[in-house]
């Protein structure tokens, strides 16, 4: 399969790239490696081809698209508080951005998609959350972008899969996310800001589980699904602290501070449709992971 990658050079994208070409497939990735973090930290794999551009402009993804037999979607805004503080960047890469991409598949005749989506959607519900739940009281502008962005899928008619991602976690992972942020902080020995009462929990999802269950959404790609890209084994946020300590062997300095607007306080995936119907499961254990993560770095 030829498959274009949006977004190729980011943190999930790269690896799924790369998992792509070592399962034997042609890639193309479409990155305009933006400034939202360091674009330093982003890479094309070795054996991809690189479309640099913007997934708004449509002469480019329709360039981009020539040859293409599916598409991995990933290309967009993401940081739920950073939504908060500006919310046009994200109305215009996670929605416009995916309307373009699926303007231009239309033209190309290109069907098969997978969208990379997220937890967020389910807002602020109690877990855990099936993919028939209601999603219509998004918690942030990034959740309600990804909202709007899975709607225009369903419109469009193609064989879309939505992946909903539920907290990616492993190397190359944005220097904004919470384990990456408190992995250096701890290990500069510096206060450890955390948000509310630590009773919040997080279905947290190691990257190459992510792939996986991307690739499989993409081979299945038929009609237009949803599926939760997550394991179902929530960790509480105190439980993550302690992973971090462990991992990092530093004593943490936390101050504790009041709840963010757009925080949810549970993320916690039903995963029987990715059992069922894609046949994955996550193969690693969250304090491995955490392990993992700070032995990359």
């Amino acid at each position: 399969m030829h498959v274009l990658v949006t977004g190729g050079a980011g943190f999930i994208g790269r690896r799924l790239a790369a998992a792509l070409l070592a399962r034997g497939d042609r890639v193309r990735v479409l990155d305009n490696f933006d400034d939202a973090y360091d674009p330093a930290l982003k890479a094309v794999p070795e054996g991809a081809e690189l479309v640099r551009g913007d997934v708004c402009d449509g002469g480019t993804v329709r360039r981009a698209l020539h040859g293409i037999d599916g598409v991995c979607h990933l290309a967009g805004r993401a940081g739920v508080r950073e939504s908060i503080e500006s919310p046009g960047p994200y109305v215009r890469n996670n929605v416009a951005g995916t309307l373009t991409v699926l303007e231009a598949m239309a033209k190309r005749h290109v069907r098969r998609l997978v969208f990379a989506s997220s937890s967020s959607v389910y807002g602020s519900a109690a877990g855990p959350f099936r993919e028939t739940d209601a999603a219509d009281r998004p918690a942030s502008p990034y959740a309600a972008s990804k909202r709007a962005a899975e709607l225009f899928c369903y419109s469009s008619g193609l064989d879309v899969t939505v992946a909903r991602l539920f907290t990616v976690y492993g190397p190359g992972q944005r220097p904004g996310m919470a384990i990456a942020k408190f992995v250096r902080l701890a290990r500069a020995n510096e206060e450890i800001p955390v948000y509310g009462d630590g009773s919040s929990i997080r279905d947290y999802t190691w990257v190459d589980d992510a792939v996986d269950g991307l690739i499989r959404s993409l081979d299945r790609a038929d009609g237009y699904n949803i599926v939760n890209v997550g394991g179902g084994n929530p960790v509480p946020l105190t439980t993550m602290l302690a992973a971090v300590a462990d991992a990092t062997g530093r004593q943490l300095k936390v101050r504790w501070l009041p709840a963010q607007p757009g925080d949810v306080p549970v993320t916690h995936a039903d995963p029987t449709v990715a059992t069922e119907w894609l046949g994955w499961a996550p193969r690693m254990a969250f304090h491995e992971g955490v392990a993992r993560y700070v032995a990359s770095l």
